[in-house]
């Protein structure tokens, strides 16, 4: 039996992509922040990651996760939105060249 060939009416989905953020070379003379909202251990591997950061950047200005307003999530959109907000205007405020957004399992 011969497939059939099945074509929407709508067209196919468009989608924009937008540009990133070139990468840094160098860390060095850069403040790197940490956001956090309590997943997988952060508390542990944050400290860790900012003395592999300071070993290989030297001149580098870690903004620890503490230093940032905690939320631990999806209680609703408005609630993720001013959070982000938030967490945004405080890293221009702090100088922020570098977000470390969270970790993983």
């Amino acid at each position: 039996m011969k497939p059939i060939e099945v074509i929407s009416p709508l067209g196919g989905e468009v989608i924009r992509q937008n540009t990133v953020a070139p990468r840094l070379a160098d860390l060095n003379g850069k403040t790197v922040c940490e956001i956090w909202n309590g997943g997988f251990k952060g508390d542990y591997t944050f400290p860790v990651l900012r003395e592999l950061l300071k070993g290989k950047y030297p001149g580098v200005k870690i903004v620890p996760y503490t230093e940032f307003p905690f939320s631990r999530g999806a209680d609703s959109a408005a609630h993720l939105n001013e959070h982000a907000r938030q967490v945004a205007a405080l890293a221009k405020e702090k100088g922020c060249h570098v977000l470390i957004s969270g970790n993983g399992a």
